[in-house]
Parts: structure tokens; sequence; C-alpha cells
């Protein structure tokens, strides 16, 4: 789909925000130490 509308553009470029912000999101709930409410993420992907 070589759809390089202005809109198109545009969508692209939210979801890429979104993802970054999800990431880093992420990121910081990863770095910041685990609450006791829930057990330790196991490690690894």
């Amino acid at each position: 789909m070589g759809d390089k509308s202005p809109k198109a553009i545009q969508r692209a470029k939210k979801q890429d925000t979104a993802d970054k912000k999800s990431k880093q999101a992420a990121a910081a709930a990863k770095a910041a130490p685990p609450s006791p409410a829930r057990p330790p993420a196991k490690k690894g992907k």
C-alpha cells in the first residue's frame, strides 16, 4: 500500500509517537522498584 496522503503520514506519525510513549512508560516501569502487590516480573523475553 503506497498511500502517502497527508492523512496517512499524520496517522503514521501519531502511531509512532504513541509507540515511543508506551515504550518509555514500559522502560520507566521496569526501572522503578516493583510494587509489593505484584510478584516480580520474570527476566528475559
